[in-house]
């Protein structure tokens, strides 16, 4: 990627959540601060220390407040946060808070000028921590929005005090207030926010992708290393969350056990692994193994070993707007979809042919799917070329940094506010 010719931009990325940490925040995070600083931007990272989704902290970050370093091109800071095991509605609260409070401390230790404060949520506090560092270092806030929160907590069922939803409400409204710029992941959310009343020229939409260089077909050895040679292996990887319904996956498992041939892979963690690692013990699902999460940079070939790729959520009216990021890691690595995602990530695999909807939570429909592909390897092969052709164009990361970088500049050149209030 070549350096720009514009001026460089002086960005604090703030993330709670970042590699080594797994997950799409953190692979969204980590490459666009990556492709920016490649083109020849100043950027620092503000994050956790690493944690999530177990709540343990590694032992070289405890008994610390912060830890500067570099990573390739650009800089991180990595602050404290409250981190446990025990994820309950009060943990979950000091967790976010925490980092709040921390984040917005260890800015006010960074000496150096910012051009723009560029905060990414959910966690929503993050917001916070983002608008006061903009004020005090006077820089342009940006505020991206890679998840409606608190409606997704709520439709959940993870937020149900109906005096803090009402304050976490009102907080979101101060931030796409106060932002320069929202950016959406999605046009789902970008129409949701519209029909809220926020002005669409404060709106930017810059969806998820993937790294193509680090997703792709790697081939299928690693099915030796698993012991699976001579299945046909379907893989799930990602978070083990309440969204993804991995109760129901667990029931596909179960019920696909009268062939013999067909195995199920699950790599990841989250709030739900306790809870499938029970259900496949107390339902002898011998056709189900469970990995813990892997490192970015492997994760490829574990996706590469399977022969379809399951990405589910639950049946919500909410993640009818969603685009998971994991669905462009499978198609770039040359996978079959099979995908339990109404909306716009049901319209971006019918453009790609790279894989067949399902309803979401419609058991039936995932084992028939996962027949058809079964007794099929060309369609099986067609659909992988289709979707690695389909990222390579539209979903690349490198390209949507190109996206963001426009975005930031035409912020830092615009000097008034008048036109952007909600």
């Amino acid at each position: 990627m070549e350096k720009h010719r514009n001026p460089s931009l002086r960005i604090l990325y703030i993330s709670q959540y970042f590699p080594p940490e797994v997950g799409a925040t953190q692979s969204r995070a980590f490459d666009m601060a990556y492709y920016l600083s490649e083109r020849g931007h100043k950027v620092t990272v503000l994050c956790e220390f690493p944690n999530h989704p177990s709540g343990i902290l590694p032992a070289r970050y405890r008994r610390k407040f912060w830890e500067r370093r570099r990573m390739r091109r650009f800089r991180v800071c990595r602050c404290w946060v409250y981190a446990t095991p025990q994820k309950t509605f009060v943990t979950r609260l000091l967790f976010y808070l925490s980092f709040m409070c921390s984040s917005i401390a260890a800015g006010l230790f960074l000496r150096d000028k910012f051009d723009v404060v560029y905060t990414t949520s959910p966690p929503l506090f993050v917001g916070v921590s983002g608008y006061i560092l903009s004020r005090l270092k006077n820089a342009k806030f940006v505020f991206e929005v890679r998840d409606l929160w608190p409606e997704s907590a709520v439709a959940l069922g993870e937020l149900r005090n109906p005096g803090f939803i009402k304050r976490a409400g009102k907080l979101e409204t101060f931030f796409y207030r106060k932002a320069e710029k929202i950016v959406g992941v999605t046009s789902g959310i970008l129409e949701n926010l519209m029909n809220r009343g926020v002005n669409p020229e404060k709106l930017q939409l810059i969806k998820n992708g993937t790294n193509i260089h680090l997703f792709k077909n790697r081939g299928d050895h690693k099915k030796d290393d698993l012991n699976l040679r001579g299945r046909f292996v379907v893989g799930y990887f990602g978070i083990f969350g309440l969204a993804q319904g991995m109760e129901q996956l667990c029931e596909l498992a179960e019920r696909m056990k009268i062939y013999p041939d067909v195995h199920f892979l699950f790599v990841g963690d989250g709030p739900k692994k306790q809870n499938v690692l029970d259900l496949k013990s107390e339902k002898q699902l011998t056709n189900l193994t469970i990995l813990n999460e892997i490192r970015r940079e492997e994760i490829a070939e574990y996706i590469s070993a399977c022969d379809a790729a399951l990405v589910p959520l639950r049946k919500n009216e909410l993640f009818t707007g969603a685009l998971p990021s994991k669905m462009f890691d499978n198609m770039a690595c040359e996978r079959p979809i099979i995908l339990s995602v109404a909306g716009e990530a049901q319209k971006v695999l019918k453009d790609a042919e790279s894989g067949i909807f399902v309803e979401p939570e419609n058991t039936a429909q995932m084992m028939e799917a996962i027949l058809k592909l079964k007794s099929d390897p060309e369609l099986c092969k067609r659909m992988g070329r289709n979707g690695r052709r389909f990222v390579e164009k539209y979903f690349s990361r490198k390209k949507l940094a190109l996206e963001l970088e426009a975005c930031l500049q035409r912020i830092r050149n615009f000097s008034g506010r008048e036109n952007f209030e909600i």
